[in-house]
């Protein structure tokens, strides 16, 4: 364990967002915290977007006797009284120390790291509540997979968070289901992190941040130079090796990489390939053809990631739980796949199944594919990506779930 040595301050940490996965990633920060007192301050705050619940009847924390499972109570009321989310991590437990904060302002107060983990669509609100209210040197991590892509380009979520609040901000993404890492379930995730060069600069003991392609500023869709402030040196360093015991458990092995760009690509990707693999099980094809779906799948992500980022590794999407282990999980059972499945089975659409199936919920494969598409046709390049186009051209009815073998075959 490191010691304090110079550094006379800890980092505080919060959870933005309280969802399933929210509250997961929030469990296991709260659980490291306490194992490395000397790095981070015991207590986590955790931002929950406020709803009234009752406790249900499957609960361990079910009382009849109780006026909490009796009337309607504050999500984060119950969250901090019986240490469990009723609604979003149902019969979980979870540590003391993490604290649930309806006041998003309030939740972030002098928090040194930032962990964002609530849907897409809900950050451009989440960094409206949070602007003027950080601290200015403050470091973030997304645990939000997807990208923003148009005809213009790709976007990073984490670029996005980063430009919005003028902070840096890596990604953690991997083969992670949220229900079994909360049970404590073996598992493993990919960090990325590259420190800051200005961090690296600032005078700190050992274990401090090595020099990063991150220069003292980033340059945001805008045009405007965003310059980041150093970590104060009485913090301890947020070196890859910290960032580790932020995130590491028995139950949670965590890989740490510096490819920002290729884990946030790695967990957008996936859900398009987990498409394709959810068609050709809908035939009855079997493993060998979901294994072929997926090694074409994954050929395609590496090359997408290094045709238009120039940081981006191959051994990202090979190597690492963010690439090929998601791509797996995703393709074995996850709703992109089961989805696809059900349409081809049933001979109806992707978007029925999505309207009859998942209560209100969007599939992000679909809306990925045609984003991608889009940008694949407005830079020519549709041809050199045959599964990703395959997948949009199915999901547009131009071809069938058949024609996937003819449509990604290499021609001589």
């Amino acid at each position: 364990m490191s010691t304090l040595s110079a550094n006379t301050k800890r980092h505080r940490v919060t959870v933005v967002g309280s969802g399933n996965w929210g509250s997961t990633i929030a469990k296991v920060v709260a659980e490291n915290v306490l194992e490395f007192p000397n790095l981070f301050e015991s207590e986590v705050q955790m931002w929950v977007h406020e709803e009234q619940v009752t406790i249900p009847k499957s609960s361990p924390s079910y009382d009849p006797a109780s006026e909490l499972c009796t009337k309607e109570q504050p999500l984060s009321a119950l969250i901090n009284t019986v240490h469990e989310n009723v609604k979003y991590l149902p019969g979980i437990k979870l540590p003391d120390n993490l604290v649930a904060n309806p006041n998003i302002a309030d939740s972030v107060k002098g928090s040194t790291i930032l962990i964002f983990n609530l849907p897409h669509q809900f950050i451009k609100k989440a960094c409206d509540g949070l602007e003027g209210h950080i601290v200015p040197f403050a470091r973030g991590i997304s645990c939000i997979k997807g990208v923003e892509v148009s005809q213009k380009g790709v976007r990073l979520l984490s670029d996005m968070i980063g430009e919005r609040l003028g902070i840096y901000c890596g990604a953690l993404s991997g083969a992670n289901i949220a229900s079994e890492i909360a049970q404590g379930k073996w598992s493993e995730t990919t960090v990325a992190y590259d420190p800051p060069a200005v961090d690296s600069r600032h005078p700190t003991p050992r274990h401090s941040p090595t020099t990063s392609s991150t220069n003292l500023g980033m340059t945001p869709a805008n045009g405007e130079k965003i310059k980041l402030q150093a970590l104060p040196s009485d913090y301890p360093p947020l070196s890859h090796e910290n960032m580790k015991h932020l995130f590491h458990r028995p139950y949670f092995h965590v890989r740490i990489v510096s490819d920002v760009a290729g884990v946030s690509l790695g967990g957008a990707l996936k859900n398009i390939v987990a498409i394709a693999a959810g068609y050709v099980d809908g035939l009855g094809w079997g493993d060998n053809a979901k294994a072929a779906v997926m090694r074409v799948g994954i050929l395609e992500e590496v090359k997408f990631g290094q045709m238009f980022f120039s940081t981006v590794k191959a051994s990202t999407f090979t190597s690492e739980s963010c690439g090929v282990a998601d791509v797996i999980t995703s393709c074995m059972g996850g709703r992109n796949f089961r989805c696809a499945k059900m349409a081809t089975e049933r001979g109806v659409s992707i978007a029925e199944v999505e309207k009859n199936e998942l209560n209100g919920q969007v599939l992000q494969g679909t809306t990925t594919a045609k984003e991608v598409n889009d940008f694949l046709s407005s830079q020519g390049k549709e041809k050199e990506f045959p599964l990703f186009t395959a997948v949009y051209n199915i999901l547009q009815g131009k071809n069938k779930p058949e024609d996937i073998p003819s449509l990604i075959e290499v021609k001589d």
